[in-house]
């Protein structure tokens, strides 16, 4: 658990978006998971925040991060890993 407000922005069958799942929950980080395939507000939401199509997005406290990028995710966190 880390405090932090954390999103990501997926789709079921986006194999980047699972793994990034399976690391948040392997590490005990709570997360919102928004199915952008889905949610049409939350595919607009991710859009307008950062210009992205593709997934994951990952939001961590505003923080945004393009893509299951595990380095830059860890720094984010403050994990060690």
């Amino acid at each position: 658990m880390t405090g932090k407000n954390i999103k990501i922005y997926s789709t079921p069958t986006c194999h980047w978006c699972n793994l990034a799942k399976q690391f948040f929950k392997e590490n005990k980080v709570e997360y919102t998971d928004y199915n952008v395939a889905a949610d049409t507000k939350a595919a607009n939401e991710m859009v307008q925040k950062t210009g992205q199509m593709g997934v994951p997005v990952i939001d961590i406290d505003g923080q945004f991060i393009i893509g299951f990028d595990k380095a830059r995710i860890v720094k984010a966190l403050g994990l060690k890993v």
